[in-house]
């Protein structure tokens, strides 16, 4: 059904006339639907978003199920559906609020509340799942705990001890036992005091700003809670302690009341060497404090630790890196949308639908490079189909090609269709704009570009796919394939036993160089314990001298997760080229480290 989101199609489409080549906002960062209480979760390289639904057109907190959402940049967010809903706990009735992920024993735990069925009050879940997307079942076939109370956040200590907190009037925990799915000891209540979380005036029944919505989590050796203060209207507050059950000390406001929302939900991380604050506000069409939208702001922590005040913003996070448009992307890979909706594939995961004529996709920062050829997409009509026209730098930006779209006999019957492509280049933002007639015209699975530089790659088997073929160690050290961590796929290099900084894995790119060319690269890179920082680097032997090109900025990386090392340097020689040789190097010479998904263009 068209509900969202006619409201949204319509208003958004009443501004396109008004596009300019300078990139649409980015915040809210899901339009297809109304989403409320992010919890964000780093893993592989990728953030994944769990979300609440709220309902089109409710006038309460109508939610019966939940979402996730993935992205490698920050701005384009792939949709992987609803993985757990109500109907996944035989024990609850109504009421799927506000939950959160955590990743711990090679599998993923989401505490979420919802209305027992047998009492009438809330109480809290637990579902678990072998993948970040699911699906999810319920893990213990009741609630884990429940008095009434809402908004589970859990956090693992560094000495592996993990906390569940929720609460709303009041703050409990509990100490989970290492299965995260049952606790020891009995739920205890966190003593709410004015010191520890500010004075509410003008309620003498909650004396502190704390309403609802913890976020716990630890920086430096500081122990933050982050959440929703005074209600109503909330705005977003945090108390600090040394210990992950205090005593807290208020530190004041993060984000002040505004939005249109008359609650906030705050959700923090760090990823790639930045931190971002998510929270969700009424910014979409139709959207207030029971239709509410996801947004996410990049923040830098002040010297001494404290969070500086955040504002909502309308163009929301930078992005992180660029999109490969050479590689299969997800239709519902959005940054922002008009019209369209999502729904499962019969192909498996989703795809984009119920799409009219004039409504678009944008996709952000796509690396085009040089040499586009074709593209081609993947697509289904029960109708006459329509077309995909591709534009650049906004909805009614240059076309520089146009895909016809047949019917196809059922809106799940896919064929892929390709057309040429002429003038893409550099780094733009893609609009895939649908045209056609009346109605419903086809749903997009998947797209992807073709052309000279998607073959351009000085790097073979970069998404190390293919084990450790075409690579090799420069200098000392042992290189495997590891399945443990990956930040793409399921492989990536590792490498141990180092002994001089500059010794890597490294590969030999003599024969796919050519001088003064300008290359790109990027790099995953994963430290195995501590925090280098790590850089690529190329080796040049030519006209019988070697020079040492660093292709990428020295960049701090972590064992946590995956961060990127991203550059562009001009490569030339003089003399005959005897060896160039790729390699990522530390400035530390003993840490092991992982890498993944390498190119240099």
């Amino acid at each position: 059904m068209r509900t969202k989101i006619a409201l949204l199609a319509a208003a958004v489409l009443s501004v396109l006339a008004l596009f300019a080549p300078a990139a649409h906002a980015d915040n809210p960062i899901v339009q297809t639907i109304y989403t409320a209480d992010p919890a964000p979760l780093v893993y592989n390289g990728r953030v994944y978003l769990y979300t609440g639904h709220d309902e089109d057109n409710s006038t309460y907190f109508t939610m019966k199920e939940w979402r996730v959402w993935s992205s490698a940049d920050m701005v384009n967010w792939t949709d992987h559906g609803s993985p757990l809903n109500l109907a996944s706990f035989s024990w609850a009735s109504a009421n799927a609020w506000a939950g959160q992920t955590v990743y711990r024993n090679g599998k993923f735990y989401w505490y979420v509340p919802m209305t027992v069925r047998a009492t009438g009050q809330m109480g809290i879940g637990v579902a678990v799942s072998n993948s970040p997307t699911g699906p999810f079942t319920d893990a213990i076939g009741r609630p884990l705990v429940s008095n009434g109370q809402i908004d589970p956040t859990v956090f693992v200590d560094e000495d592996g001890q993990a906390y569940l907190y929720w609460g709303n009037p009041d703050l409990w925990y509990v100490r989970l036992n290492a299965d995260m799915t049952s606790y020891s000891g009995s739920p205890t209540k966190i003593a709410l005091t004015t010191a520890g979380f500010g004075t509410r005036t003008g309620d003498a029944n909650r004396p502190t700003l704390f309403e609802e919505g913890p976020w716990v989590y630890k920086r430096n050796g500081l122990y933050y809670i982050v959440f929703a203060a005074k209600c109503c209207s909330e705005f977003i507050a945090y108390s600090t302690a040394t210990g992950p059950t205090g005593p807290w000390t208020y530190r004041g406001t993060i984000m002040p009341t505004q939005g249109g929302s008359f609650t906030n939900h705050p959700g923090v991380i760090d990823f790639n060497g930045g931190s971002y604050f998510f929270y969700h506000n009424g910014a979409l069409p139709g959207g207030g404090g029971y239709t509410r939208s996801v947004a996410v702001e990049k923040f830098n922590y002040n010297s001494d630790g404290t969070i500086p005040t955040i504002t909502m913003t309308s163009a929301g996070a930078p992005q992180v890196g660029t999109l490969n448009p050479y590689v299969r992307q997800e239709a519902e890979t959005i940054a922002w949308e008009s019209g369209v909706e999502t729904e499962p594939a019969s192909e498996g995961g989703m795809n984009v639908g119920y799409i009219d004529n004039g409504d678009y996709i944008k996709v952000k920062g796509v690396a085009f490079g040089s040499g586009v050829t074709s593209f081609s997409a993947r697509v289904a009509s029960a109708a006459s189909g329509g077309a995909i026209e591709l534009r650049l730098g906004s909805a009614g930006g240059a076309v520089v090609g146009t895909c016809a779209v047949p019917g196809t006999g059922g809106w799940q019957t896919w064929t892929t269709v390709t057309c040429p492509v002429s003038g893409a280049t550099g780094t733009q933002d893609l609009y895939l704009r649908f045209t056609g007639g009346g109605g419903s015209l086809f749903n997009v699975n998947w797209w992807q570009f073709s052309g000279s530089a998607a073959t351009t790659d000085a790097i073979t088997n970069g998404t190390t796919e293919n084990g450790t073929t075409g690579w090799r160690v420069f200098g000392a050290g042992t290189l495997t394939s590891n399945t443990s961590v990956a930040h793409g796929g399921t492989r990536s290099l590792a490498i141990a036993g180092r002994t001089a900084s500059w010794n890597g894995i490294a590969q030999d790119v003599t024969s796919r160089l050519t001088s003064g060319k300008t290359y790109t690269t990027s790099a995953w890179v994963r430290s195995q314990s501590g925090t280098p920082s790590a850089r690529a680097t190329l080796a040049i032997t030519a006209g019988g001298s070697t020079t040492y090109m660093s292709l990428t900025p020295s960049t701090t990386v972590n064992s946590g997760g995956w961060t990127l090392l991203s550059g562009t340097a001009a490569v030339s020689w003089s003399g005959t080229l005897t060896n160039a040789t790729f390699y990522v190097e530390t400035d530390s010479g003993t840490d092991g480290y992982y890498l993944d998904d390498v190119s240099l263009r």
